[in-house]
């Protein structure tokens, strides 16, 4: 009798298994495995959360909203400013809708000097345009071919860039860093500028308009000789780029302005 019940269960428990794999395999066939992916992400969702770091989602919304602050930094310390001088034109800002491209060359050996484009002539960019992304400026066409452009980028060590400190408008040369970061030689041996101040092109830049957004001060150097140098993170994701905006040159801009002699005479001079 024992063995008879011992023999009945495991034929139970047998055929339990098989209806419920039938009936699972009816599920997945009627639902085209859609309660099967609810309950992956129902398990994997909290262990998503857990992961530590930002998304590309997250850095790309911190980008945006860096740039913004920066700008509004710029406009608040223009407004503090007398901008009616007697034969003062400031250079015309960005005002044209943009080029689209996309980053489509790159290579391993000069990933921070410059990128290829799958724009050119054809879709009217021309040498010396502007192009930004995300975050800022990124850097100046340098050639062109009828479907590609050769960007040289601001954090390539050979790019110089007259910049301005928002809030207090010392101003400088940016120079790239074949990094995200950059260096700024300051013209003043001890300029009014702290951690975290924003840094825009300036009026003195000779190939950018002024007010582009480029980045923040990140650390400070006061006692350089013989000028003060600062280190700033660039806003635009210039590791991983992507898209960008090509922007044509301002036209009519200002006579060029001599720059101020700064501290130290072999500071090199600003684009």
């Amino acid at each position: 009798m024992v063995l008879l019940r011992r023999g009945w269960d495991r034929k139970t428990l047998q055929l339990g298994l098989i209806a419920l794999a039938l009936g699972s395999a009816w599920i997945v066939r009627e639902t085209q495995g859609a309660l099967l992916l609810e309950m992956y992400q129902g398990i994997t969702r909290p262990l998503e959360m857990l992961q530590t770091g930002p998304t590309p989602e997250e850095k790309l919304r911190d980008a945006r909203v860096l740039e913004l602050q920066a700008r509004i930094a710029e406009l608040e310390s223009q407004n503090q400013k007398l901008q009616n001088l007697v034969g003062y034109v400031e250079k015309q800002p960005i005002s044209s809708p943009p080029i689209p491209a996309r980053v489509v060359g790159r290579s391993a050996d000069h990933w921070w000097q410059e990128v290829f484009l799958n724009r050119g002539g054809n879709s009217g960019i021309k040498e010396g345009f502007i192009v930004k992304s995300e975050g800022g400026l990124v850097g100046l066409v340098e050639s062109v071919t009828p479907n590609t452009s050769r960007v040289l980028l601001i954090s390539d060590m050979k790019s110089q860039v007259g910049v301005t400190i928002s809030r207090t408008s010392a101003k400088g040369v940016l120079r790239g860093d074949s990094s995200a970061d950059a260096v700024l030689e300051f013209y003043e041996k001890v300029p009014n500028v702290k951690v975290g101040d924003f840094v825009s092109t300036s009026t003195y830049s000779q190939k950018f308009p002024s007010g582009l957004v480029v980045g923040r001060i990140k650390s400070l150097d006061l006692k350089k000789l013989p000028a003060s140098v600062a280190k700033v993170e660039l806003f635009p994701a210039i590791r991983s780029l992507d898209w960008v905006g090509v922007y044509p040159k301002p036209e009519n801009p200002i006579p060029e302005v001599k720059n101020p002699q700064p501290t130290n005479p072999q500071l090199p001079k600003s684009n």
